[in-house]
């Protein structure tokens, strides 16, 4: 069964990045479409940012476009999250989801009900 593991997080002034970083044992993730999400408390889980197997088709919400930026590196098998431009509202837990499903393939979906493995979780907080 396909494991995520993510690293990168920590603490952070507003304003500035982080780069999130995320990762399996023994499978490649470039067959997965792959998702990032982050839950605040007392918040829902938010999408944030997504890459399909076609790594040309990324989505991401209006609360971090232009901020935040998912990218892959195929041969040490990993998904980052480059975050800058960090504020307030980003601090939340942050997890990395992949789907293995066809419609991954050339769709990228923001919505946790289209992944099927979690990591989980790296902390992210924004504190001045």
């Amino acid at each position: 069964q396909l494991q995520l593991v993510e690293s990168g997080g920590g603490l952070v002034q507003p304003g500035g990045s982080l780069r999130l970083s995320c990762t399996a044992s023994g499978y490649g993730l470039d067959a997965y479409g792959i998702g990032w999400f982050r839950q605040a408390p007392v918040k829902e889980r938010e999408g944030i940012a997504c890459s399909a197997r076609d790594t040309k088709y990324t989505n991401y919400p209006d609360s971090v476009k232009g901020r935040f930026t998912i990218s892959r590196n195929k041969f040490e098998n990993y998904v980052y999250l480059q975050m800058d431009k960090l504020t307030f509202e980003d601090t939340a837990q942050y997890f990395c989801a992949a789907s293995g499903s066809r419609r991954s393939i050339n769709q990228c979906l923001l919505s946790g009900r289209a992944y099927d493995y979690w990591g989980q979780g790296t902390p992210v907080s924004v504190s001045s």
